[in-house]
């Protein structure tokens, strides 16, 4: 076990911080497969008909709850065992995460051989989510340890493979689903175990090659400003204090509101083109795949300009920018422009990413690094909420309107409700200050 203990994780002279990256995005592109888990739904809704649901298969709405259990637990197990996370170093942490996410993988598994639900649920969800939560955070506060002169690329290069943990996951499920599937079983059960021994193969070697660099290091040539920027610390707060000061509850809301206005979208985007501009259901399949590599590129480039510009003002971008892009959206359809419409709201999603990727270095600015996994993960509650606003505002405007209205119509309000969420989070974003003085801790051993 003192393999796994965090001064065994500490790195000797002459080890590469760029040996630190491949370990943080292994174990985000395993977990990142939640994004992916819709490609699960079709087949686990009809186990018992295996080509079409048959009586007493559950329902897709069903197999979702699962998803949404585990979205749920990533924000409150990050938020619970941030601490721990923090003493404990990434190595433990990312083989918790590893014994937790494909436990959850094994036991959704047997769900499906047995046709048990709540066992999809405690599995998939439950243990699954905790795994996701903890796998989340640790990769994140190691790299901003790494890269003091640049946590902005360092939070996007982690962020970023979570993001793509769907690009790898859903064909991989779909491929292994179709390569087990019989004429008398969908295959889920197979794909399963071969995702959870391949993702635990996937992290260990994450685990294993990770380190935290030895007290006092800096970058080579790096000479850390003696005197702070007006929003960027050189003190520490700890995260018992931290989550009591008005910036983090301010950052709590900037988070939530970008997240809030990307996800509903995100999770709509297939029918949504689909009224308002009448492709077929490919193409629509299409757009999505594009989102998701909006998303993904988002999460690098934008938390990398935010070492440039500061993460204030790119928050400040996201908010402005992605408002007026909101507001063109209708005028898109209007002029019958599905190119506008794709290139306005893959804009849109870039920056959804980008607001995930840039919010940890944002945390390290204000409060240090001393315990920002810690802070992170208490943040990342927003998300959790985020995941409920967003989508249901989407899913029941989109239903009320198609009762009054044509489908391609349906969505045109819900942009301007979106853009009256980015609203708040500007308001909120142009209130952040420094934290106080008297906030600071006075010694960290």
């Amino acid at each position: 076990m003192s393999f796994l203990s965090r001064d065994a994780t500490i790195a000797r002279p002459g080890f590469s911080r760029w040996l630190v990256p491949p370990a943080a995005i292994a174990v985000h592109m395993c977990i990142g497969q939640v994004y992916g888990f819709s490609v699960f739904k079709k087949p686990l809704a009809q186990i018992l008909g295996v080509n079409a649901p048959a009586a007493g298969d559950w329902t897709e709405a069903d197999v979702g709850v699962a998803y949404s259990i585990a979205l749920a637990l990533l924000g409150l197990s990050a938020a619970v065992f941030g601490k721990w996370v923090e003493r404990s170093g990434p190595r433990k942490t990312m083989v918790a995460s590893m014994v937790c996410f494909c436990t959850g993988l094994a036991l959704s598994a047997l769900a499906v051989k047995f046709h048990q639900l709540w066992l999809l649920y405690a599995g998939y969800g439950l243990i699954g989510g905790i795994g996701l939560g903890l796998g989340y955070i640790a990769p994140v506060s190691t790299l901003m340890k790494w890269f003091p002169d640049r946590p902005g690329m360092a939070t996007g290069m982690a962020i970023m493979g979570f993001g793509g943990g769907a690009l790898i996951g859903g064909p991989l499920a779909e491929e292994l689903m179709a390569f087990f599937a019989t004429p008398t079983s969908v295959g889920a059960t197979q794909a399963l175990l071969v995702m959870a021994g391949l993702y635990a193969v996937m992290m260990l070697f994450g685990a294993f090659i990770v380190r935290v660099p030895p007290e006092g290091w800096k970058p080579e040539g790096w000479v850390p400003k003696t005197q702070s920027a007006r929003l960027v610390t050189n003190a520490n707060v700890a995260v018992d204090t931290a989550w009591k000061t008005p910036q983090f509850w301010l950052l709590w809301i900037v988070l939530c509101m970008n997240v809030s206005a990307g996800i509903g979208i995100l999770g709509q985007a297939s029918p949504m083109i689909q009224d308002m501009f009448k492709v077929t259901p490919a193409a629509a399949a299409g757009y999505v795949g594009l989102l998701s590599l909006c998303n993904l590129g988002g999460r690098f480039f934008w938390s990398s300009m935010s070492d440039l510009t500061g993460r204030k003002g790119i928050y400040c971008v996201y908010f402005i920018l992605g408002a007026a892009l909101y507001m063109s959206v209708p005028w898109t359809q209007g002029q019958g422009s599905v190119t506008l419409f794709v290139i306005a709201t893959g804009l849109i999603l870039t920056m959804y990413g980008g607001g995930f990727a840039t919010i940890p270095a944002y945390l390290r600015d204000l409060f240090g690094s001393y315990q920002v996994g810690a802070i992170h993960g208490r943040l990342i509650t927003a998300w959790s909420m985020a995941a409920i606003i967003g989508p249901q505002l989407v899913d029941r405007l989109s239903v009320a309107n198609k009762k009054t209205m044509p489908p391609e119509q349906a969505y045109n309000s819900i942009f301007y409700l979106m853009i009256a969420l980015l609203t708040v989070g500007l308001i909120a974003n142009l209130l952040v200050r420094p934290v106080d003085a008297r906030h600071h801790v006075k010694s960290q051993s």
